[in-house]
Protein backbone atom coordinates (compact mmCIF):
# COMPACT_ATOMS: atom_id res chain seq x y z
CA UNK A 1 0.00 0.00 0.00
CA UNK A 2 1.47 3.42 -0.85
CA UNK A 3 1.70 6.24 1.57
CA UNK A 4 -1.00 8.54 -0.30
CA UNK A 5 -3.29 5.46 0.07
CA UNK A 6 -2.55 4.40 3.32
CA UNK A 7 -3.49 8.64 4.37
CA UNK A 8 -6.32 8.05 2.58
CA UNK A 9 -7.49 5.15 4.79
CA UNK A 10 -6.89 6.83 7.67
CA UNK A 11 -9.08 9.96 7.36
CA UNK A 12 -11.76 7.91 6.22
CA UNK A 13 -11.52 5.42 9.36
CA UNK A 14 -11.45 8.73 11.53
CA UNK A 15 -15.04 9.97 9.51
CA UNK A 16 -16.17 6.59 9.97
CA UNK A 17 -15.58 6.25 14.21
CA UNK A 18 -16.95 9.64 14.64
CA UNK A 19 -20.33 9.30 12.27
CA UNK A 20 -21.20 5.44 11.95
CA UNK A 21 -23.70 3.50 13.62
CA UNK A 22 -24.29 -0.04 12.20
CA UNK A 23 -26.90 1.20 10.13
CA UNK A 24 -24.10 3.04 8.04
CA UNK A 25 -22.27 -0.29 8.09
CA UNK A 26 -24.80 -2.18 6.53
CA UNK A 27 -25.47 0.15 3.94
CA UNK A 28 -21.50 0.48 3.10
CA UNK A 29 -22.00 -2.94 2.62
CA UNK A 30 -25.01 -2.95 0.30
CA UNK A 31 -23.11 0.11 -1.65
CA UNK A 32 -19.74 -2.11 -2.11
CA UNK A 33 -20.36 -5.19 -2.15
CA UNK A 34 -18.88 -5.84 1.25
CA UNK A 35 -21.44 -6.88 3.91
CA UNK A 36 -19.74 -10.55 4.15
CA UNK A 37 -16.83 -9.37 5.06
CA UNK A 38 -18.13 -6.21 7.34
CA UNK A 39 -20.75 -8.72 8.96
CA UNK A 40 -17.73 -11.32 8.89
CA UNK A 41 -15.42 -9.11 11.23
CA UNK A 42 -15.79 -10.52 14.67
CA UNK A 43 -15.32 -7.55 16.83
CA UNK A 44 -16.04 -4.27 14.55
CA UNK A 45 -19.67 -4.17 14.80
CA UNK A 46 -19.94 -5.58 18.81
CA UNK A 47 -16.72 -3.02 19.39
CA UNK A 48 -19.14 -0.16 17.86
CA UNK A 49 -22.29 -1.10 20.20
CA UNK A 50 -20.24 -1.59 23.64
CA UNK A 51 -18.23 1.39 22.84
CA UNK A 52 -14.65 -0.69 23.32
CA UNK A 53 -11.92 1.26 22.68
CA UNK A 54 -10.48 -1.53 20.30
CA UNK A 55 -13.39 0.23 17.95
CA UNK A 56 -11.15 2.60 15.87
CA UNK A 57 -8.59 -0.22 15.21
CA UNK A 58 -11.52 -2.81 14.23
CA UNK A 59 -12.87 -0.38 11.81
CA UNK A 60 -9.56 0.19 10.49
CA UNK A 61 -8.82 -3.17 9.96
CA UNK A 62 -11.99 -3.52 7.95
CA UNK A 63 -10.96 -0.63 5.11
CA UNK A 64 -8.02 -2.06 5.05
CA UNK A 65 -9.20 -5.05 3.89
CA UNK A 66 -11.85 -3.71 1.73
CA UNK A 67 -9.00 -1.41 0.08
CA UNK A 68 -6.75 -4.69 -0.67
CA UNK A 69 -9.52 -6.06 -2.59
CA UNK A 70 -11.32 -3.19 -4.25
CA UNK A 71 -9.80 0.39 -4.30
CA UNK A 72 -13.30 1.76 -6.14
CA UNK A 73 -14.88 0.65 -3.00
CA UNK A 74 -13.06 3.14 -0.76
CA UNK A 75 -13.73 5.78 -3.40
CA UNK A 76 -17.30 4.58 -2.96
CA UNK A 77 -17.08 4.83 1.17
CA UNK A 78 -15.19 8.16 0.80
CA UNK A 79 -18.03 9.40 -1.55
CA UNK A 80 -20.49 8.07 1.03
CA UNK A 81 -19.04 9.95 3.65
CA UNK A 82 -19.34 13.49 2.17
CA UNK A 83 -22.96 13.25 0.85
CA UNK A 84 -24.16 11.69 4.58
CA UNK A 85 -21.83 14.02 6.75
CA UNK A 86 -21.42 17.45 4.62
CA UNK A 87 -19.50 19.02 7.09
CA UNK A 88 -16.85 16.99 8.44
CA UNK A 89 -16.41 16.44 11.98
CA UNK A 90 -13.46 16.55 14.55
CA UNK A 91 -12.12 13.25 15.48
CA UNK A 92 -11.91 13.69 18.52
CA UNK A 93 -12.40 10.37 20.42
CA UNK A 94 -11.48 6.85 19.59
CA UNK A 95 -15.07 5.74 21.21
CA UNK A 96 -18.30 6.42 19.15
CA UNK A 97 -20.64 7.78 21.65
CA UNK A 98 -24.76 7.52 21.64
CA UNK A 99 -24.50 11.12 23.05
CA UNK A 100 -22.49 13.82 21.45
CA UNK A 101 -21.78 17.26 23.22
CA UNK A 102 -20.73 20.60 21.87
CA UNK A 103 -18.37 22.32 24.55
CA UNK A 104 -17.05 26.31 24.59
CA UNK A 105 -14.19 26.32 27.09
CA UNK A 106 -13.35 30.02 28.52
CA UNK A 107 -9.60 29.12 29.89
CA UNK A 108 -8.38 28.19 26.30
CA UNK A 109 -9.26 28.00 22.84
CA UNK A 110 -10.94 25.09 20.50
CA UNK A 111 -8.03 25.22 17.54
CA UNK A 112 -9.44 24.46 14.23
CA UNK A 113 -7.41 21.25 13.48
CA UNK A 114 -7.87 17.53 12.84
CA UNK A 115 -6.89 15.22 15.10
CA UNK A 116 -3.40 13.41 13.76
CA UNK A 117 -3.61 9.54 13.97
CA UNK A 118 -0.43 8.83 14.79
CA UNK A 119 0.28 11.73 17.13
CA UNK A 120 0.73 11.13 20.74
CA UNK A 121 0.46 13.56 23.57
CA UNK A 122 2.71 13.23 26.89
CA UNK A 123 1.78 14.60 29.54
CA UNK A 124 4.54 14.16 32.27
CA UNK A 125 6.56 16.33 34.63
CA UNK A 126 9.16 18.80 33.25
CA UNK A 127 11.49 17.45 34.73
CA UNK A 128 15.35 16.79 34.01
CA UNK A 129 15.59 13.35 35.99
CA UNK A 130 12.27 12.55 33.80
CA UNK A 131 14.26 12.91 30.27
CA UNK A 132 15.43 9.04 29.96
CA UNK A 133 11.48 8.21 30.70
CA UNK A 134 10.24 11.08 27.79
CA UNK A 135 13.37 9.43 25.60
CA UNK A 136 11.86 5.58 26.48
CA UNK A 137 8.54 7.41 25.56
CA UNK A 138 9.60 8.58 22.04
CA UNK A 139 11.61 5.86 21.34
CA UNK A 140 8.73 3.32 21.50
CA UNK A 141 6.11 5.57 19.54
CA UNK A 142 8.86 6.07 17.11
CA UNK A 143 9.33 2.12 16.67
CA UNK A 144 5.59 1.37 15.95
CA UNK A 145 5.03 4.32 13.88
CA UNK A 146 3.61 7.35 16.03
CA UNK A 147 5.27 10.73 17.10
CA UNK A 148 5.48 11.72 20.42
CA UNK A 149 5.33 15.11 21.71
CA UNK A 150 5.14 17.08 24.78
CA UNK A 151 4.08 20.68 25.20
CA UNK A 152 7.80 22.10 25.63
CA UNK A 153 8.15 20.61 22.05
CA UNK A 154 5.81 23.32 20.60
CA UNK A 155 5.92 26.73 21.17
CA UNK A 156 2.88 28.25 19.42
CA UNK A 157 0.87 30.25 21.81
CA UNK A 158 1.49 32.63 24.97
CA UNK A 159 -0.22 30.89 27.37
CA UNK A 160 1.22 27.10 27.82
CA UNK A 161 -2.62 25.94 28.91
CA UNK A 162 -3.41 26.58 25.19
CA UNK A 163 -0.29 24.36 23.55
CA UNK A 164 -1.33 21.90 26.43
CA UNK A 165 -5.14 21.56 25.42
CA UNK A 166 -4.38 22.08 21.74
CA UNK A 167 -1.67 19.15 22.30
CA UNK A 168 -4.43 16.88 23.69
CA UNK A 169 -6.70 17.79 20.90
CA UNK A 170 -4.53 16.67 18.01
CA UNK A 171 -3.21 13.85 19.20
CA UNK A 172 -5.18 10.59 19.17
CA UNK A 173 -3.38 8.57 22.39
CA UNK A 174 -2.21 10.27 25.53
CA UNK A 175 0.04 9.50 27.73
CA UNK A 176 0.34 10.42 31.09
CA UNK A 177 2.81 9.87 33.49
CA UNK A 178 1.67 9.71 37.32
CA UNK A 179 5.38 10.05 39.00
CA UNK A 180 5.49 12.12 41.58
CA UNK A 181 1.53 13.19 41.92
CA UNK A 182 2.19 16.19 39.55
CA UNK A 183 -1.26 18.34 39.59
CA UNK A 184 -0.44 19.41 35.83
CA UNK A 185 -0.38 15.90 34.87
CA UNK A 186 -3.88 15.56 36.77
CA UNK A 187 -5.67 18.54 35.25
CA UNK A 188 -4.28 17.41 32.04
CA UNK A 189 -5.44 14.06 32.01
CA UNK A 190 -9.08 14.98 33.07
CA UNK A 191 -8.85 17.40 29.69
CA UNK A 192 -7.80 14.13 28.16
CA UNK A 193 -10.51 12.16 29.31
CA UNK A 194 -12.97 14.61 28.77
CA UNK A 195 -12.23 15.01 25.14
CA UNK A 196 -12.74 11.40 24.57
CA UNK A 197 -8.71 10.36 23.82
CA UNK A 198 -7.28 6.99 24.58
CA UNK A 199 -5.13 7.16 27.63
CA UNK A 200 -2.50 5.22 28.62
CA UNK A 201 -1.62 5.76 32.11
CA UNK A 202 2.29 5.31 33.51
CA UNK A 203 4.00 5.90 36.83
CA UNK A 204 6.83 4.45 38.82
CA UNK A 205 4.49 3.82 41.60
CA UNK A 206 0.60 3.01 41.86
CA UNK A 207 0.56 5.30 45.07
CA UNK A 208 0.85 8.34 42.95
CA UNK A 209 -2.08 6.98 40.63
CA UNK A 210 -5.56 8.64 41.67
CA UNK A 211 -7.78 6.78 43.42
CA UNK A 212 -10.73 7.51 40.31
CA UNK A 213 -7.75 5.98 37.74
CA UNK A 214 -6.58 2.88 39.39
CA UNK A 215 -9.71 1.15 38.01
CA UNK A 216 -7.24 1.64 34.85
CA UNK A 217 -4.53 -0.80 33.66
CA UNK A 218 -1.78 0.93 34.62
CA UNK A 219 1.85 0.74 32.96
CA UNK A 220 3.98 0.64 36.03
CA UNK A 221 8.10 0.94 35.30
CA UNK A 222 11.26 1.16 37.27
CA UNK A 223 13.38 4.31 36.53
CA UNK A 224 16.32 2.16 35.49
CA UNK A 225 17.81 0.62 32.20
CA UNK A 226 16.02 -2.65 32.65
CA UNK A 227 12.54 -1.01 33.94
CA UNK A 228 12.58 1.21 30.81
CA UNK A 229 13.32 -1.15 28.38
CA UNK A 230 10.21 -3.09 29.69
CA UNK A 231 8.23 0.08 29.85
CA UNK A 232 9.11 0.54 25.94
CA UNK A 233 8.14 -3.21 24.73
CA UNK A 234 4.69 -2.57 27.06
CA UNK A 235 3.63 0.73 25.56
CA UNK A 236 4.59 -0.59 22.00
CA UNK A 237 2.34 -3.23 22.89
CA UNK A 238 -0.21 -1.20 23.50
CA UNK A 239 -0.03 1.12 20.80
CA UNK A 240 -0.06 -1.69 18.34
CA UNK A 241 -2.85 -2.92 19.70
CA UNK A 242 -5.06 0.49 19.45
CA UNK A 243 -3.66 0.45 15.35
CA UNK A 244 -4.20 -2.84 14.91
Amino acid sequence: MDVELGHRILRLRERVVSNFDAGNWEEIGLLTGFSGLIKGHTRLLRSLHWGDEDYAGNALNVLNGIAAQNLDAIRVIESYCDEKFEEESHYISAKPSEKKITFCPSVFEVPNVQVESDLVAVMMPFDAGMSSVYQTIQNSCTHVGYRALRADNIWEHSVIIQDIFSLIFRASVVVVDFTGKNPNVMYETGIAHTLGKLVIPISQSIEDVPFDMRHHRVLKYLPNNEGLQALANELAAKLRQVSA
